[in-house]
């Protein structure tokens, strides 16, 4: 992903809601799999991370870009986004 892809996912990130938050059970696998539908589906969501979550943002984030082959476009304080490219014919977001 070129800093410009990024930059445009950033904001388009701005804004939306997080749907989901991680808290203090941290990542379930249920939690997983419901964030990668959500990104099949919307190709570009935000996570929230509570305050009683004990785990780094930054390394939540890279262990759910890993597990739902999605990329992390940004990490702010405790909200994460995430993008996965959607398949030819669900394509939403069209890259610069």
């Amino acid at each position: 992903m070129t800093t410009k892809q990024r930059a445009y996912l950033k904001s388009l990130a701005m804004t939306m809601d997080a749907i989901f938050q991680i808290g203090k059970n941290s990542m379930t696998p249920e939690l997983t799999k419901a964030i990668n539908e959500a990104l099949d589906a919307r190709e570009l969501i935000k996570v929230s991370v509570l305050q009683n979550c004990a785990d780094d943002p930054k390394e939540l984030a890279q262990m759910l870009a890993e597990r739902t082959r999605s990329q992390v476009v940004q990490v702010i304080g405790k909200k994460i986004v995430l993008y996965k490219e959607g398949k030819d014919d669900k394509k939403k977001i069209q890259l610069p």
